[in-house]
């Protein structure tokens, strides 16, 4: 194909020009593999992909940060996390973490 290209470099009528221009696509088109595994596919999976670590799960202690009316939304929640949080703290100190 880079053969061909070089040879009609020096081509100067519009009409030719596209119509190589729509074989030469065409032919690069009809070669190229169908199932592209590049890059971007699974890129959330992947580090280095387009979307890797795009969705961020927020850590726990974001919540304690949350206002009261906020958290008023939830109660049942809050008060198991407030039970479990005195769990922790109650084993940390105890050495048994």
């Amino acid at each position: 194909m880079r053969k061909r290209f070089d040879d009609n470099k020096c081509v100067c009528d519009p009409k030719e020009q596209r119509r190589l221009l729509w074989v030469g696509e065409h032919e690069a088109f009809m070669k190229k593999n169908p199932i592209f595994l590049g890059r971007f596919s699974k890129s959330f999976g992947r580090a280095g992909g387009v979307a890797f670590e795009r969705v961020v799960e927020p850590p726990d202690w974001v919540m304690d940060y949350w206002h009261p009316l906020e958290k008023a939304q939830y109660p049942e929640y809050f008060a198991k996390r407030e039970c479990r949080k005195n769990e922790f703290i109650k084993k940390w100190e105890a050495g048994i973490l």
